[in-house]
Formats: C-alpha cells, structure tokens, sequence
C-alpha cells in the first residue's frame, strides 16, 4: 500500500515572489503528480492546512517561498523540527501564513503525532516593501523556479510515496542534497547549496 501524501503550497500571491507555492502549484495542473497525491494550494489559509495536516498523511511537503540566504530562485529542501503538542500554539493569523505556527497549532489540536514535514523552499528575489499591502507580480527568477520545483516534485513523489522516511533526491545539482532539521525556512542550514 502506497502512503498518504499531502502536496501543500503555500503564500501570498499579492506579496511578489511568496506566490511561489500558489504557482507551483498551479503548474501541477498542467503536469500533475500519481492520482493518489493530494495536492492543494493552501495559500494564506493556515487553520486549513493545520487541520489537513491531522488527517492522517504519513508526509506532507509544503511549498514556499523562504528567505534563506542562497542567491534568488535556489531549490532547498528542509525538514523542520516538529513542535509537540503540549508546547501549544498561537492561532495563524487570519491573512497571512507562519509555517511554524500552523505546525504548532496542529501538534496541538491533534492526539496523534504529525506526519513527516519537508519543505521545499524557493528563494525569493522579489518581496513587498513593509509599507504596501500588495505587490502582485512574480520575479522571472522564481518564475523560472517554478518549473524546476515541479520537476523536483516529480522526482521526490515517488520516493516519498514507496518509503515516507527517504531521503528523496531532487534533480538538478543547484538544490540542495541533505536534509536538515534546523527548522522552518529562515536561515541557511548546513549542507544546502548554494546555486
């Protein structure tokens, strides 16, 4: 039996480049993922995904625009560290998504443990200014990105689904290789390449 996956992308596609999960997402329709995949665009909608989350995936990899340090448009893949449930959690905010938040509101809610989380995070070049609401566009540099997630996607998805704890390859040499458990996007991790 093949395990359960969950495909999650995630961002805002009025803030520039965090519209990569959306897009990547919005290209899986044109080159989708095995029938079996569940593959969602979770855009700013956090309490959704948090309760996805609890619905009994052996893995689920969220895709996301992460400020990590690499050169715009890098492929990494990170395993965060997974908060437990009695940490506890503050609610995601009602227009914006914390990966780290919805985790914790997930380990909270649920009485089992979380499913294995991998992020594939992209680096973003473009990223609204503090002082404006919106910044509709993506840079042609994620854009490109986008393509490559797809294809890293479609390389990863069958490894996931026969063996959920592997280590999945991801297929071009500018992403990086190793997993880490440093924790959400938001600091560059050892073993990951820069492009």
């Amino acid at each position: 039996m093949n395990a359960r996956l969950l495909v999650a992308g995630v961002g805002n596609i009025f803030l520039a480049d965090d519209a990569f999960g959306p897009e990547v997402i919005r290209a899986l329709e044109r080159n989708p993922l095995p029938p079996e995949v569940r593959v969602r665009d979770f855009g700013i909608r956090g309490m959704d995904l948090a309760y996805e989350l609890l619905d009994g995936y052996d893995t689920a990899v969220l895709v996301d625009a992460a400020v990590r340090g690499h050169e715009p448009g890098t492929l990494s893949l990170v395993e965060p560290d997974l908060p437990d449930g009695a940490s506890g959690g503050a609610p995601p905010e009602a227009h914006g998504m914390d990966p780290a938040k919805v985790l914790a509101l997930a380990a909270h809610l649920g009485d089992e443990p979380l499913p294995r989380v991998l992020v594939l995070a992209c680096e973003p070049e473009l990223r609204a200014p503090a002082d404006e609401d919106i910044a509709p566009g993506i840079s042609a540099t994620v854009r490109e990105a986008v393509g490559r997630a797809v294809a890293a996607l479609h390389t990863m998805v069958p490894v996931l689904l026969a063996d959920p704890a592997a280590t999945p390859p991801l297929s071009r040499p500018d992403e990086s290789a190793a997993l880490s458990s440093a924790g959400l996007p938001g600091t560059v991790t050892d073993g990951a390449e820069d492009r």
